[in-house]
C-alpha cells in the first residue's frame, strides 16, 4: 500500500505540475500583462471602437485550442452544460480536468487489481465525475432560477401596466434581481439592445434555460408580438401557474421522503460494506479480487447494483 500511494502521489503532482505549467501559469501570465498594459496607458488615451466580438479562447494552449475548434461540433453538448451550469471552467480546462481524473483512477486500479478492464471501467467513471458536479451545478442553477422566474415574470408584468416597454422590464429584471435570473435577463436585454432579433434573443434566452415555463414565457411573448393581446396578464397567469406547481411540488417531497430516504440506504450500503471490509480486513478481500472467479462477481454485482439503482430512481422520482 505505501508504494501505491507514493505511486498515487507522483503521479498527481506530475499532471498538476503539467496542468500548472501549461494552463495556470500561461494564463497568470497573460492577465499580468493585460493589467500591465492598462496601467501603462494613458487616462488621456482614446480607445478604438470595435464592432467585431472577439472570438472566445478555448484553451490558452494554441495547439490545444486548434483541436478544440475543430471538435466543437462534437462537443458542443458539453460547451451548452457549461453555459448553463454557470462556471467560469473553459472548455480546455474542463477537458483536462475529466482526462486527469480518469487517468488517474484507472493507474491508481491497475496498480492495486492489475485487471486493465477493471482499470478502463474506473477511469470512465471517474472521468465522468466532472460532467456530474457540473450537471448537479446546472440543476441548482436551474432550479434558483425556477424559483425566482415567477418574481420576474411579476415585475416584467407590473413594467407593462405602468406603461414602460417590454424591453425595459428586461432591463428592469437585470438590474433588480438576483443570480442566476439577473444575468440571464441581462444577457437576453444585450441582445436585443445590440442589434440580435428580439425573437431570436428570446430562443437563445430558452436554449441556455432548458425550463418549460422558459419556453412558455417565449412563445406567449413571440405570439403576442404577432398577433396583439394584453401581455401583462398572460405573465400573472405564467406566474401563478409556476408557483402553484411549486406548492405541489414541495407537497410531493414531504410526501415520498421516507422513500427517498430508504433508497439512498440501499443503495450505499454494497459499496460501503466493501469499503470497509477492504479497510479492516485487506487480506481477506484479496481473495475476493486475486481470483477470476471473484472478479466476475464483482463485476455481476456492480451490474445488479446500477440496475438495482435505476429501478429504485425510478420508483421515487414523481412527476409533478
Amino acid at each position: 500500500m505505501p508504494i501505491v500511494a507514493l505511486s498515487f502521489l507522483v503521479m498527481l503532482t506530475g499532471i498538476l505540475g503539467a496542468y500548472w505549467m501549461f494552463v495556470v501559469r500561461p494564463e497568470a501570465h497573460t492577465q499580468n500583462a493585460f493589467w500591465r498594459r492598462l496601467r501603462a496607458k494613458p487616462a488621456t488615451a482614446r480607445s478604438e471602437s470595435r464592432l467585431l466580438k472577439e472570438v472566445q479562447q478555448l484553451s490558452v494552449v494554441p495547439s490545444f485550442d486548434g483541436a478544440l475548434r475543430r471538435s466543437q461540433n462534437l462537443l458542443r453538448p458539453v460547451t451548452l452544460l457549461l453555459e448553463q451550469s454557470g462556471t467560469r471552467m473553459s472548455l480546455g480546462a474542463f477537458v483536462l480536468v475529466t482526462a486527469t481524473f480518469g487517468v488517474i483512477a484507472a493507474a491508481v486500479v491497475m496498480r492495486v487489481a492489475s485487471e486493465p478492464l477493471m482499470a478502463l471501467g474506473a477511469g470512465i467513471l471517474a472521468a465522468r465525475i466532472p460532467t456530474s458536479v457540473l450537471r448537479l451545478q446546472r440543476t441548482r442553477r436551474i432550479q434558483k432560477f425556477e424559483e425566482q422566474f415567477p418574481e420576474g415574470l411579476a415585475l416584467i408584468s407590473r413594467a407593462l401596466k405602468a406603461g414602460h416597454t417590454f424591453t425595459t422590464g428586461l432591463a428592469m429584471v437585470a438590474e433588480e434581481m438576483p443570480q442566476p435570473i439577473g444575468p440571464e435577463f441581462k444577457l437576453l436585454y444585450d441582445q436585443q439592445n445590440y442589434g440580435m432579433p428580439i425573437g431570436d434573443a428570446l430562443k437563445e434566452f430558452a436554449r441556455r434555460v432548458p425550463l418549460l415555463d422558459a419556453r412558455f414565457f417565449v412563445t406567449a411573448v413571440l405570439i403576442q408580438r404577432e398577433s396583439g393581446g394584453n401581455l401583462s396578464e398572460i405573465l400573472d397567469n405564467i406566474a401563478n401557474v409556476i408557483r402553484d406547481r411549486f406548492r405541489v411540488k414541495r407537497q410531493i417531497r414531504v410526501v415520498s421522503a421516507h422513500a427517498r430516504m430508504t433508497g439512498w440506504v440501499l443503495v450505499c450500503i454494497p459499496p460501503a460494506l466493501a469499503l470497509i471490509l477492504s479497510i479492516i480486513n485487506p487480506e481477506h478481500f484479496k481473495t475476493l479480487t486475486g481470483s477470476s472467479l471473484g472478479m466476475k462477481m464483482i463485476w455481476a454485482a456492480i451490474a445488479m447494483q446500477t440496475i438495482g439503482t435505476l429501478i429504485i430512481r425510478k420508483m421515487i422520482r414523481l412527476e409533478y
